[in-house]
């Protein structure tokens, strides 16, 4: 049995991470972190399951009292990387599933988890879904390295671009030799119209409200396009990856940063 704490049982993550949780049979609940309601139950919590579980707005106190195996953070960067160095410091393997963290963090993160021989486990996009897209997209890169990528979110989102999306293009550059795409003499008349660039693709941010989290991958070859696309409709789309980041956790000793390391 694998004992978890979630930070930010009320956010839209949050909540269905509690439910996957509590409907795991080899996971337990042991506590929530949540700003707002320590000292209460996750039952007294408008909107929660009626069960007694702890809430606590102090993680190491939260650690300290319930000795979970696994923290699940889906609340924001800053918090998130907080959260993060705390549960490695306390001996709690952290699963995060907030962006927004530079390669400086990961490297200290990296560090801290090698010392006390932890799990942990960064990752910009718990859909399975979405990390299959991304593996194809590298393995696309290859033959065709002329390539755009148009990720698209709710408007509450507020990093730019997303996670997914920086991790795509990131995965690309390591089979893609960096190169200016379109004409050689090509102007913005409007600073921005073409988007972020990376290595010579570039990246489009979409944010509208009734969004949840989509994702476009556009090759161009001679003669021809290749689109691989991803959509998630709603957040349950997510907890299959993070039910198997917890379950990963628990067999390595190092910080993983993306799903696509443990996909096989």
């Amino acid at each position: 049995m694998t004992r978890i704490v979630i930070a930010g049982p009320r956010g839209n993550m949050g909540k269905e991470a509690v439910l996957m949780v509590l409907e795991t049979d080899h996971f337990e609940l042991a506590g929530v972190i949540d700003r707002k309601h320590d000292g209460m139950t996750l039952g007294q919590i408008e909107g929660m399951p009626n069960e007694s579980i702890p809430v606590f707005d102090d993680p190491v106190r939260c650690f300290e009292a319930v000795k979970p195996d696994v923290l699940v953070d889906l609340t924001n960067p800053e918090t998130g990387k907080v959260h993060m160095k705390l549960a490695l410091e306390n001996d709690v393997r952290p699963v995060i599933g907030t962006t927004g963290f530079t390669e400086e963090d990961v490297e200290e993160m990296s560090g801290l988890a090698e010392s006390k021989n932890l799990g942990a486990i960064i990752a910009p996009n718990f859909a399975i879904g979405a990390i299959l897209m991304m593996k194809f997209s590298q393995m696309a890169a290859r033959y065709m390295p002329d390539v755009e990528i148009v990720e698209q979110h709710h408007d509450r989102k507020l990093d730019a671009p997303s996670g997914t999306a920086v991790k795509t293009a990131q995965l690309i550059s390591e089979v893609r030799e960096a190169k200016k795409q379109g004409h050689p003499d090509e102007e913005e008349t409007i600073q921005g119209a073409r988007g972020a660039d990376v290595d010579g693709m570039h990246i489009h941010s979409l944010r509208l409200p009734g969004l949840v989290a989509h994702q476009e991958v556009i090759f161009g070859g001679e003669g021809q396009t290749l689109k691989i696309r991803h959509d998630s409709m709603n957040r349950r789309s997510f907890m299959p990856g993070v039910r198997l980041a917890c379950e990963e956790v628990m067999k390595i000793g190092v910080l993983v940063y993306g799903l696509e390391h443990i996909i096989e």
